[in-house]
């Protein structure tokens, strides 16, 4: 689209940056919300369970507001990779809303009530795992490759195509990675008994996120020639391999130096946001230019351009006010968390 003589722009490459840009803030975002769900499991402790889940109450529901931009930007700006991805994973969808609704409901349900108090943790700890693990086996189905009916373009596979030992790794691999956040949420977040617990169990959280990291690194390549080719068959990608692991390693050292030496309370959760976004950086290489890997391409996959154009202009709007809104609801409920106030 021109904008001035001799320059121009991709609104098609734009859109695809907005959209996973939405992905990465909701990952990073409802990430350690959904770590501290599961880390519920256990925490016995009543009163300490009331602290873990005042730490996110004044910012949990705006936390999936990312998932919707993201899902409704695939939607508006690639409907052919919507109706490509949504029948082939209907399922862990599916199941990945719903936990996500049982969620929500214990998260207001358990203030209300003494007697179902137990029920409504069970289903904010089954909730999260389950929209952990949904969302770890979404990722890795895309990433194996979905079948497609290239003349009729529409999906081609069986129902139960998403569900392999490569997504079901992914999926485990995402729910180490978000109680690992959690746990470095907590730690930053709380203080006393809890918060040494947090370190202790951030510890082999770290340790299980790495050696997940490595296997699904080490297994990608092999899922798809297109995969291998783009990290061993150039020197950018030989490169950038090497860096980004040199990074993540780099990363988990100071992550956990500052668990256990140092004693910091904000950069163990800094540094594991930090090797979040680089296995982010790792998998959009692994993937471009693709959006339904290794079938269609961003741009074969993108909306007509007015419509792109269209709905840009609400995009420049609305991002900007959803990260003021987010900016300004985790500084106002910055520092620790007062155990002694309760969630209204």
């Amino acid at each position: 689209m021109p904008i001035a003589d001799g320059v121009s722009f991709d609104l098609t490459l734009i859109w695809g940056g907005i959209i996973a840009f939405a992905v990465l803030i909701y990952v990073i975002l409802d990430g350690f919300d959904l770590g501290l769900g599961m880390l519920f499991a256990v925490e016995r402790d009543k009163r300490n369970r009331d602290v873990m889940m005042n730490s996110v109450a004044p910012v949990w529901d705006g936390n999936e507001t990312w998932l919707v931009l993201g899902g409704g930007g695939l939607f508006a700006a690639f409907p052919l990779a919507y109706a490509l991805i949504l029948p082939a994973l209907y399922v862990p969808i599916i199941f990945m809303v719903l936990a996500l609704i049982f969620r929500g409901v214990a998260f207001e349900f358990r203030w209300r009530t003494k007697r179902w108090e137990r029920v409504w943790d069970m289903a904010f700890i089954g909730g999260s795992a389950v929209a952990a693990l949904t969302q770890g086996i979404t990722l890795g189905a895309l990433l194996q490759g979905i079948t497609v009916d290239e003349a009729a373009r529409q999906y081609a596979g069986g129902w139960w195509d998403w569900l392999t030992p490569f997504s079901l790794t992914v999926g485990l691999a995402v729910m180490v990675g978000y109680m690992l956040l959690g746990a470095t949420w907590l730690v930053m977040k709380t203080d006393g008994d809890l918060q040494q617990r947090m370190r202790k169990r951030a510890w082999p959280l770290g340790a299980a996120t790495l050696v997940f990291i490595g296997i699904v690194s080490l297994w990608t390549p092999f899922l798809q020639e297109g995969y291998y080719n783009r990290w061993f068959a150039t020197s950018l990608g030989l490169w950038l391999a090497v860096g980004v692991a040199a990074a993540v390693g780099l990363c988990a050292v100071l992550m956990f130096r500052s668990l256990t030496i140092h004693h910091h309370e904000y950069r163990p959760f800094v540094l594991a946001l930090v090797i979040f976004v680089l296995c982010f950086v790792g998998l959009g290489f692994c993937m471009f230019p693709y959006i339904v890997p290794t079938e269609i391409t961003l741009w074969e996959a993108a909306a007509p351009r007015n419509s792109q154009i269209f709905m840009l202009i609400g995009a420049a709007i609305n991002i900007p006010m959803i990260l003021a809104y987010t900016g300004f609801a985790y500084w106002v409920f910055r520092g620790k968390v007062d155990p002694e106030e309760g969630y209204h």
